[in-house]
């Protein structure tokens, strides 16, 4: 891989990649609306409604915040053969996204999460979604997709996991044996149902809820000792070559083995901590892809989640002000 003597080099490089994302998407959309009084129905606030606004979710945010870094995206996923299909379809249009990986199911619900905002508090959330599994023959469709997406040329792979129904074990086994063929990263951003599944990847990223669930372990205190003894069975018998654990206010515990350290969370005006996982795997994917060591990799993906967090919404990062704080940052030290 390229070395890299500054950060300027490293921003630059990011244009030239392209990726490949596999997960399950989804719509946010956002009902924003003024309280006043209480509904005389029931003891409910009555909301106003002012704005409504949709946006591209899960996975294809994972896209948004590749493409918002200056990369290629490539977006593989499942959708419904409903109303909100059409509009999940029209929002990647909007966003200039290519459709060619998504499939349609008769057999799956578009999923969409809607929040309904009052003086930019979330209030509640709606979801709307199922978590049925692929059929064989959608499976055999959408690992065909991803062989030609491959084929044609990607620098890196992201599992970007929901729990939804796109990833199974069995995609999962077949698409790493391709990708470890082909010596391409993988970055896994996992759930619950198939943590267990993802072996020999590149980069594992959990946050510390997701890790003690699939692992099956109580850690009380997010140490690096304890993290060093619960994320050792995910190098030493899973493969894994670099794990990532987001500690929500307190940082991200980066570890290859080598260096095993967590990178304090940065002073910030918290607004919405809502995609800032997905900003953190694009970024460390993105950073994976060209070589970085675990150090910068980490330093990276802590600013870029942290940044989002400061911003009302899912949003993708926004590069000139992600490069402008790593160059206030050690990294080449």
């Amino acid at each position: 891989m390229e070395s890299f003597k500054n950060i300027e080099d490293i921003f630059e490089a990011y244009n030239n990649l392209r990726v490949l994302i596999i997960g399950d998407v989804m719509i946010d959309s956002y009902i924003t609306g003024i309280v006043e009084r209480m509904s005389p129905e029931a003891p409910v606030p009555v909301v106003l409604v002012k704005d409504k606004d949709d946006r591209l979710g899960g996975a294809a945010n994972v896209a948004l915040n590749i493409k918002a870094m200056g990369a290629h995206p490539i977006l593989c996923s499942v959708i419904g053969e409903d109303i909100a299909g059409e509009k999940f379809v029209t929002l990647l249009n909007n966003q200039g996204l290519s459709t060619e990986g998504i499939l349609h199911s008769a057999n799956k619900r578009t999923t969409v999460k809607t929040r309904i905002i009052n003086n930019k508090h979330q209030m509640l959330r709606l979801d709307e979604e199922d978590e049925n599994p692929l059929t064989i023959d959608e499976r055999t469709t959408l690992i065909a997709k991803i062989k030609t997406i491959i084929a044609a040329g990607i620098e890196v792979i992201i599992f970007e996991d929901y729990d939804k129904g796109t990833i199974d074990k069995a995609l999962i086994r077949e698409i790493v044996a391709i990708a470890t063929e082909a010596k391409i990263p993988i970055a896994v951003d996992p759930k619950k149902k198939n943590f267990n599944d993802y072996n020999n990847v590149s980069l594992f990223k959990p946050n510390l809820k997701e890790l003690k669930e699939g692992l099956k372990t109580e850690i009380i205190k997010p140490t690096v000792a304890n993290l060093i003894k619960a994320t050792s069975l995910l190098h030493e018998e899973r493969g894994i070559k670099m794990v990532m654990i987001t500690l929500s206010e307190e940082g991200i515990y980066m570890s290859d083995g080598k260096l095993q350290d967590i990178f304090p969370a940065h002073v910030r005006n918290i607004v919405d901590v809502s995609g800032a996982g997905d900003t953190v795997i694009s970024v460390a994917a993105l950073s994976l892809a060209l070589g970085l060591s675990p150090k910068i990799i980490g330093i990276l993906a802590n600013l870029s989640g942290g940044l989002v967090c400061e911003k009302a919404g899912v949003v993708p990062i926004d590069k000139l002000q992600l490069l402008e704080e790593a160059r206030q940052m050690p990294l080449f030290d």
